[in-house]
């Protein structure tokens, strides 16, 4: 009985708010923020190799993965309650901005995606990511589940319009993004098989239909998935040179620094959307497990983390944030390597670029928030 007692007064009870933890204080999901770490890290030693070595590319690129990180820390002090009353404003800014770009947006590369505010150009469609999952969730936390034919197609307008919006611009590929981000939303409510049957049908069927409504750039892209060496010189090119470099790696690569596809500019867009390819030559097959397995444990963190969120609209959120950023590196990945259409998706914390990583890591950073807000159950 003695030892017993003097066991009690030594225990840290965990409904006890003196005994959270430095991370808990600061609101960081210590897990989660050194699996992102680690993955930035990768990341800056592949650009470095990719861009040819140069310093500027990389500082640049540090300089964002630095303010990311900021940001992220930041939005993991804002509770989820906060996010929960304010999702249909962000929604309804981020619709109002997909407008203003179709308008006055800044023309690169043939799309009209950025807005240009002086210092900075950043895409709204990156912006939608967020907002779709938010307002979904925060809709759905307020009605009972499991959800019922009508409220799923109050849902849709909601995924479509931003969808339709952003599609226009044209950005097929985050287009593709911002359904998944919906509609895992929906899943993630309880959608019965008897409404996801009859969706996927429809979905299925109109396939054909959407050719039609395709940019000729996309039709190409779709006509090159199906055969490359229809056009190996020109529609084809960047996904031939790409399974070339990934398949010259070999088991262990050729070396840091030592790949030829890039280097040689056999490969276009090296530093960006094809840079798992570079990845895939210089560190072979062992090396591209070990950067999907940095995927990976950010994936199951972040799941972890939806399951013991404690209201509707967390795990929804949370949820729909983690199957989002799979969807996304998986799609990459699968179209560098020939099993998917080329639809424009860069590498998360990977490719370089800024907006991608500015949205991805404000998505971490309400995860943290969701898993450091949660209340400790008392007894």
């Amino acid at each position: 009985m003695l030892i017993d007692h003097i066991k009690s007064r030594f225990k840290k009870p965990q409904n006890d708010m003196r005994y959270r933890t430095m991370w808990q204080y600061l609101h960081i999901d210590i897990f989660l923020f050194s699996f992102l770490l680690l993955l930035s890290i990768a990341g800056l030693f592949i650009l470095y190799s990719a861009s040819g070595q140069k310093i500027g590319t990389t500082e640049l690129q540090t300089i964002r993965l630095i303010v990311a990180f900021l940001v992220l820390l930041i939005i993991a002090q804002i509770p989820p309650i906060t996010w929960q009353r304010s999702a249909p404003w962000i929604y309804i800014a981020g619709l109002l901005l997909l407008i203003i770009v179709l308008m006055t947006g800044h023309i690169g590369k043939g799309a009209q995606r950025w807005l240009n505010v002086g210092i900075f150009r950043f895409q709204p469609a990156e912006m939608m990511k967020l907002s779709i999952p938010l307002f979904l969730a925060w809709y759905y936390h307020n009605i009972h589940l499991p959800i019922t034919i009508k409220s799923v197609l109050i849902a849709l307008p909601i995924i479509f319009i931003p969808v339709i919006l952003t599609a226009k611009q044209p950005d097929l590929g985050t287009a593709i993004l911002l359904f998944i981000a919906g509609s895992s939303v929906l899943f993630f409510a309880g959608l019965s098989g008897k409404i996801i049957v009859p969706l996927f049908s429809i979905i299925i069927m109109s396939i054909p239909f959407s050719w039609y409504f395709l940019h000729d750039y996309q039709r190409q892209r779709v006509l090159t998935f199906l055969s490359p060496e229809r056009d190996p010189l020109g529609a084809g090119y960047n996904i031939i040179q790409s399974k070339i470099a990934i398949g010259s790696g070999g088991l262990f690569g050729k070396g840091w620094l030592n790949g030829t596809q890039s280097h040689l500019h056999f490969l276009p867009e090296h530093t960006t959307d094809f840079i798992f390819a570079v990845s895939g030559e210089e560190f072979g097959l062992i090396g591209s497990l070990v950067l999907i397995l940095f995927f990976m444990l950010i994936i199951l963190r972040g799941f972890t983390i939806a399951m013991h969120a404690q209201d509707t609209f967390s795990r929804l959120l949370a949820a729909s944030i983690t199957l989002t950023f799979f969807v996304s590196f998986f799609i990459n990945m699968g179209m560098v390597t020939g099993i998917l259409p080329v639809v424009g998706i860069p590498l998360p914390l990977i490719s370089y670029g800024g907006s991608s990583m500015i949205t991805t890591m404000i998505n971490f950073g309400i995860l943290m928030s969701i898993q450091t807000h949660r209340k400790l159950v008392t007894t």
